[in-house]
């Protein structure tokens, strides 16, 4: 697989939008292969989370986030399941997956419901462990501020709002990805 002629295919390369989506997708390609790396036991396919790590924000241009220069019509929150929807249509089925459930630590259909958000209501939360590394090394780094990664405080204290199921979900990856 090509990632950047996937991207290239959605993106021009001269947009803010494709420079911020390749340099973010590359740091969480780089830190869910560190936290592999360093996680021999888990036996994680390395070449499906570089690949997955670099595609799962593809979607991110359908929707309206100016100040990453994307224009599209839908609410960021619809990235996910776009890219997603994307990526079926290539025939990158597994890869999908990671897109549709990256979004915070996972949104369940009752969260979706509960909140009214503008999802399709299936079960969005990550499953396998490449999904759940790629959410979790996602975590750390933000697309409006690309020069720095998160400390664990801060992305526990960005996590709280969403309750204590999420702070659960994510303090369960730090255990199983040795992060402290």
């Amino acid at each position: 697989m090509n990632t950047t002629k996937i991207i290239q295919k959605y993106y021009n390369r001269n947009d803010l939008a494709y420079s911020i989506l390749v340099a973010h997708s590359k740091q969480v390609a780089q830190k869910a292969l560190y936290l592999a790396e360093n996680n021999p036991g888990l036996n994680l396919d390395l070449v499906f989370i570089e690949e997955a790590a670099m595609l799962h924000d593809i979607g991110i241009f359908m929707t309206n986030a100016p100040r990453i220069g994307c224009f599209g019509e839908y609410p960021y929150l619809c990235h996910g399941y776009l890219g997603a929807e994307l990526l079926r249509k290539e025939g990158y089925l597994k890869h999908a997956l990671v897109c549709e459930r990256h979004t915070g630590v996972g949104l369940s259909v009752e969260t979706i419901r509960r909140e009214k958000l503008p999802l399709p209501e299936k079960e969005m939360v990550p499953v396998s462990n490449e999904e759940q590394l790629i959410c979790f090394a996602d975590k750390f780094f933000s697309k409006n501020h690309p020069e720095f990664e998160k400390s664990l405080e801060h992305i526990r204290h960005e996590i709280i709002k969403y309750g204590k199921g999420a702070s659960l979900r994510f303090e369960e990856w730090c255990n199983m990805f040795l992060v402290s």
